[in-house]
């Protein structure tokens, strides 16, 4: 079965909008994870608008499941990751003044900055995965690179499906097909929904784990957590 993370950044958002400690961030990974859930991933950004670095850390003892830091390996970010030592990391190539992740990896032109750091996350036992489109030339690259996995950034699905697009998942399928060959894990992550995680976790082969944030908070807004998580879980089964 295909594991689910959940990406507690806009809970940290809802948190900061406030300025206390409401809602608290470690009891909500806590009890995702209670409800089922797999892994807990994190986003934090160098201006700390959502997870904030002390979170990072205080969130170590409590993540009993999987552990997954996504972001850009700056300086700052490459020493937190080697401190906290997750069960994973997931780079991700986004500007300091994005407002979400909005493009995968060019592995080719940055085949020797990723291997290093790849090299260095590896060398202290962390799995590395690389933010992707869904391109066959940057799997090859990605293969390159040393990485444990991939995470197929799934956005352009996403936008195509909701307007009936079903073939729009073809080129993640070959994606996923291609990793699994070159034996690179697959991940998979942004927009993916309730409405769209069944169909496309059952044509993606070898489908590891998908994280997702934005959208099963939202989802929890109207049905609640317990049950959007185990409603993730039953159509991931």
């Amino acid at each position: 079965m295909t594991k689910l993370s959940v990406n507690i950044n806009k809970i940290a958002t809802l948190r900061n909008s406030r300025g206390g400690n409401v809602p608290n961030l470690l009891t909500v990974a806590t009890d995702v994870q209670n409800f089922g859930a797999e892994g807990i991933t994190i986003h934090p950004r160098p201006d700390e608008r959502h997870i904030r670095y002390q979170d990072t850390y205080d969130l170590k003892p409590i993540v009993h499941t999987e552990y997954n830091i996504e972001g850009n390996p700056i300086e700052k970010f490459v020493q937190l990751v080697l401190e906290v030592k997750p069960t994973q990391v997931t780079l991700v190539p986004d500007a300091v003044d994005a407002i979400t992740s909005n493009a995968g990896w060019d592995t080719i032109n940055n085949k020797d900055f990723l291997t290093e750091v790849i090299a260095e996350f590896k060398k202290n036992d962390i799995r590395t995965s690389i933010f992707v489109d869904p391109v066959l030339k940057m799997i090859e690259g990605a293969k390159e690179t040393g990485t444990d996995r991939i995470e197929l950034y799934t956005e352009e699905f996403a936008e195509q499906y909701a307007l009936g697009n079903e073939k729009a998942i073809t080129p993640y399928a070959e994606a996923a097909a291609l990793a699994n060959d070159l034996g690179i894990g697959v991940n998979a992550g942004h927009d993916l929904s309730l409405d769209n995680i069944a169909f496309f976790a059952k044509n993606i082969p070898g489908l590891l784990e998908v994280s997702i944030g934005h959208a099963l908070i939202s989802e929890s807004l109207y049905l609640g957590l317990e049950n959007v998580v185990n409603l993730y879980l039953n159509k991931l089964a």
